[in-house]
């Protein structure tokens, strides 16, 4: 048995209204919110990043997991927003955290499921007994070209999972990967903004790797949709993963404990993984959840976890998921989100 002994999720309380965004370019407020099914996100302040947010994330999956933090052998960090291009984030963390020296560390990057990939490794590792505990983290602070539609969606936020094989908090059941070579979302180095394949982005990308990966890891563990309690699937708005579920066959109660994406945005490689987070604080001993990521370029990975009666009993030592999401709200106007993000910088 190895899956979740500690989980954690940061979302900043600095928020952006879609009708701020599109009045300054002007756009359709109304169109964007029902074609997206995104109402506002959340945004950075101008001194918190991937690394500064996977810190307070790992922080809360730590208190959860109730270990020495010298235990954890390992910390990966899947981001596609990296503050560093030479300089893993992986170091900094795992020294903030009071994991060093006796750790290995790597950061990963495959688009909005380079979080999923680390918690992929981590969970491997555990299992094959190369170390008791792996932190894995998915965390980004995304970024969007002004006035294009990515600027309506990414977001920031980071969800950690410390991964084991003892007092369990989640048990993972099952995992499968799905990939191909789809570019639908990419940016070159040196670009500071990514841009998007359009017409490939839907269809032959998002949709056919979740439904390829879900499909094929409920047939490989004998469930349906109607065996499992929750289900959660990345989220680039929020539109794209309630869809893919009602394909799949799943009913929207289903999916709505999840569903953070209309009040979030997209945090890319945190996307699926903090849903995973609002799923735990509420799941009960037994339950089961398919979480199915998806990134760029193109894959998804897909896992089967069941809760356990240790989760119910851990829960309440750090804060949950959605009352960072819906309590606390600083709004933000345009200018000074542009000012927080780097978009408009002060002349010497």
């Amino acid at each position: 048995m190895v899956g979740i002994v500690g989980y954690g999720a940061y979302i900043p309380r600095q928020r952006i209204k879609l009708e701020e965004i599109a009045a300054v370019w002007g756009a359709d407020a109304v169109a964007y919110k029902r074609g997206l099914m995104l109402y506002e996100k959340s945004v950075p302040a101008p001194d918190q990043d991937t690394i500064t947010m996977s810190v307070e994330a790992a922080r809360w999956a730590l208190a959860r997991a109730g270990i020495d933090p010298k235990g954890i052998g390992a910390v990966y960090i899947g981001s596609e927003s990296h503050p560093y291009a030479v300089k893993p984030s992986g170091t900094v963390v795992a020294e903030a955290i009071g994991a060093t020296p006796d750790c290995h560390c790597a950061d990963f990057e495959f688009a909005c499921k380079a979080g999923s990939e680390a918690m992929f490794v981590g969970l491997s590792l555990v299992k094959a007994g190369e170390m008791d505990y792996v932190l894995a983290v998915g965390g980004d602070t995304s970024q969007g070209a002004p006035g294009d539609a990515l600027e309506y969606s990414a977001s920031a936020g980071s969800a950690a999972f410390i991964m084991g094989r003892e007092n369990l908090l989640a048990e993972c059941l099952h995992t499968f990967s799905f990939m191909t070579d789809t570019p639908d979302f990419w940016r070159r180095e040196y670009e500071f903004y990514p841009r998007h394949g359009g017409r490939f982005t839907g269809e032959p990308a998002y949709f056919k790797h979740v439904l390829s990966a879900s499909r094929e890891i409920m047939s490989r563990a004998g469930l349906t949709p109607s065996d499992i309690n929750y289900a959660v699937f990345h989220q680039p708005n929020g539109k794209f993963p309630r869809n893919v579920g009602r394909m799949l066959g799943f009913k929207d109660e289903q999916m709505e404990a999840g569903w953070l994406s209309p009040w979030l945005g997209n945090t890319y490689s945190g996307a699926s993984p903090m849903g995973l987070t609002a799923i735990l604080d509420i799941a009960q001993p037994g339950e089961l959840i398919l979480m199915c990521s998806y990134g760029s370029g193109a894959g998804s990975d897909a896992f089967i976890w069941k809760a356990t009666e240790r989760l119910v009993e851990v829960r309440e030592k750090a804060p949950f998921t959605r009352p960072q999401l819906d309590e606390n709200k600083v709004y933000l106007t345009y200018g000074q989100y542009a000012k927080y993000r780097g978009k408009i910088v002060k002349a010497d």
